[in-house]
């Protein structure tokens, strides 16, 4: 039988996916041992002072999750000043209801404001101009305070801001001491950002097939080493928690700064770390996602949303992508099967460091270790879904998320 491809073609693709592997699982500050980024198990000193912090929550349609998130950030045993401003962004559901009820929770003490977002401008994407909302707001209630403390007063003063922003999703529940365990660390390390990756929820088949991928591919773009290395430009952050100095969002200019951008955790990230801040990315198992994905087509659409925008929205990174996918996990396979002995060997020499990189991830969410060498299948999906993104953006129908096209197309 005539094999598919020439021994010397086999040998040669070989060579290049081996190539790629070694330089993944040696070269990219060892991105797939995610017990080295585990906060969890790295839990600071705690400051002598703790600073105050204004948490605020970006809502649009969350009833199913809002309530038990709102509660669960009342009741944090964070020791200093904090308070949680809601920014409802045009819910069309129980929203603002369901978090009206979790204000009355008596440990609440008066800490929750609810607020609507003004109309969304154009240029701004929805998340971010619901947060600009919130610290906005968060800004007139303390110069209000400031007036009828000191009549006559026209500027806030400068103690009676709050030191921290914390930004965090509505769909989000944390343990009780994770507001504690963000500022512990952000002040022991003089953190102008702190970002804790937290746990997306792996119940249903299409979630443990697909999602602890989406760490694996995230930690490989963005490698929580090069993030914390002040001499390199990669940032990365977690959108779902993410404690933010104060001084550094006025230094990039707001949230003004990034308010088009689809990717707004990694691009408030690459922002403050541009302007000189620190930046920290870590991996928590006690804050948990409530969002849940019964279906593939569901994750799929995760994915598309924002993966052309990972790629600038160019045609050619596409295709070299693309390329690049089938390259890295569909070639070994294929290579298994090859007439040539030195050609299977290169093959499966790939295979073997790709599960043994994955395995970590799969371990990290508790499921199968089964899962590990069937990442090819996995990327194979993804591929699919960064394909479908382009197609959406291309139709004016990127970047979709709650109803809106987030990443419209240039003309």
């Amino acid at each position: 039988m005539t094999p598919l491809l020439h021994p010397q073609i086999a040998n040669l693709l070989g060579i290049i996916t081996l190539a790629i592997w070694l330089h993944l699982f040696f070269g990219r500050s060892w991105f797939w041992r995610v017990g080295k980024f585990d906060a969890d198990h790295h839990v600071p000193s705690e400051p002598g002072q703790w600073p105050s912090v204004a948490v605020v929550v970006p809502a649009r349609n969350e009833a199913d999750t809002i309530e038990q998130a709102l509660t669960n950030l009342l009741l944090q045993n964070y020791p200093g000043e904090f308070s949680v401003v809601l920014v409802d962004d045009d819910s069309e559901d129980a929203t603002v209801d369901l978090a009206r009820k979790a204000a009355t929770v008596p440990e609440a003490s008066g800490r929750l404001s609810i607020v609507t977002a003004a109309d969304l401008p154009a240029g701004w994407t929805g998340k971010l101009w619901a947060l600009n909302e919130g610290v906005k707001s968060y800004g007139k209630r303390t110069a209000a305070d400031s007036q009828r403390a000191a009549p006559g007063a026209t500027r806030v003063a400068e103690s009676e801001l709050p030191t921290f922003y914390w930004f965090t999703d509505a769909d989000v529940i944390h343990a009780p001491d994770t507001l504690r365990t963000l500022v512990a660390r952000a002040e022991r390390d003089k953190l102008d950002l702190t970002s804790f990756m937290v746990m997306l929820q792996t119940q249903t088949f299409p979630e443990r097939a697909l999602i602890p991928a989406f760490l694996y591919f995230f930690l490989m773009l963005y490698p929580p080493g090069w993030t914390r290395d002040e001499d390199l430009a990669t940032a990365g952050a977690a959108g779902g928690c993410i404690l933010l100095r104060r001084s550094a969002l006025e230094r990039i200019g707001g949230l003004a700064a990034i308010r088009g951008e689809v990717i707004d955790d990694c691009a408030l990230a690459k922002a403050v770390k541009t302007s000189g801040g620190k930046v920290w990315m870590g991996l928590t198992c006690q804050s948990i996602s409530l969002r849940s994905y019964k279906t593939f087509g569901e994750i799929r659409d995760l994915i598309a949303r924002t993966a052309f925008t990972q790629l600038r929205y160019s045609s050619l990174i596409l295709a070299g992508t693309l390329a690049g996918m089938l390259l890295t996990y569909i070639v070994p396979i294929a290579l298994l099967f090859a007439h040539d002995p030195i050609a299977r060997l290169l093959g499966l020499t790939a295979w073997l460091l790709m599960s043994l990189s994955f395995f970590p991830t799969v371990r990290f969410y508790r499921i199968s270790p089964v899962w590990a060498p069937l990442l090819p299948l996995t990327a194979a999906f993804y591929t699919c879904a960064t394909w479908l993104s382009a197609v959406r953006y291309w139709m004016g129908k990127g970047g979709q998320w709650k109803g809106r096209a987030q990443a419209q197309r240039q003309t």
